[in-house]
């Protein structure tokens, strides 16, 4: 059996050649574009390339808001004052003193409500058709209980406009609350009866709508602000004078 199969495979191959070998398999052609792996690779590079430029328009946003703090053009130490103080006019704020803008916005604010207290409180004492200066004035002639002349009266009380002054004492003097009296070529103005008897009114409601509550141990701070505000008053009239001059 076996001489009979070598036989039949010499008989077979031709003499002079080898058998076969075994066959290999075949190497893979190279992708066409356009093929679905092609296309699923350039989808992924895509995807990366697409995170990358948001990655880099984020930073871009970034720098541009990075870019946006603040004013162009404005310096880094003006931004700096305008989120320092509480101002009323940041334009004005200066570099040597922001304490000052923050002072003269709580001198308006306060003047506005001191003269507000002063009207309503002024009404609530009986008369309710007085400004502020007819009050303020009605005030200063009780005090010291002494007469008092129209210039004495501007300069104790820091008025520059004196017909200001003349107008509203007229008009105290028609509505019964003060009275003038001419000595020699001066007139002296005082309160009436009437007068003193609104004055009189006028502190009760104080005593009981401020003073009550107002804290005690706030005195001493209330002192040396009222000495502050009186040396920052001389300040702002040589400066306004000097302001006259130019």
């Amino acid at each position: 059996m076996n001489r009979q199969r070598l036989t039949d495979n010499l008989v077979k191959t031709p003499i002079g050649k080898k058998p076969a070998a075994a066959a290999r398999p075949k190497a893979r052609a190279p992708s066409k574009p356009g093929t679905a792996q092609n296309l699923s690779r350039s989808g992924k590079s895509g995807k990366s390339g697409k995170s990358g430029n948001a990655g880099n328009a984020g930073n871009a946003g970034n720098a541009g808001n990075a870019g946006r703090v603040g004013t162009p053009g404005q310096p880094r130490a003006a931004r700096a004052l305008r989120a320092a103080g509480i101002v009323s006019s940041s334009h004005l704020v200066s570099p040597r003193s922001v304490e000052l803008s923050e002072f003269e916005f709580g001198l308006i604010v306060a003047w506005n409500a001191f003269s507000r207290w002063a009207v309503r409180c002024m009404a609530a004492a009986g008369c309710p058709d007085l400004t502020i200066t007819d009050v303020l004035l009605t005030h200063q002639l009780c005090h010291r209980a002494r007469g008092k002349k129209l210039a004495d009266i501007c300069f104790m009380l820091n008025y520059e406009d004196t017909h200001i002054v003349a107008y509203a004492l007229k008009k105290l003097v028609a509505s019964g609350l003060a009275e003038a009296t001419k000595q020699g070529k001066e007139v002296f103005y005082a309160p009436t009866a009437a007068g003193e008897a609104f004055v009189l009114q006028y502190r009760a409601v104080r005593e009981d709508c401020l003073v009550r509550s107002l804290d005690t141990e706030l005195n001493a701070d209330i002192g040396e602000l009222a000495r502050l505000l009186r040396t920052m008053s001389g300040m702002y009239d040589q400066a306004a004078r000097a302001a006259t001059s130019l």
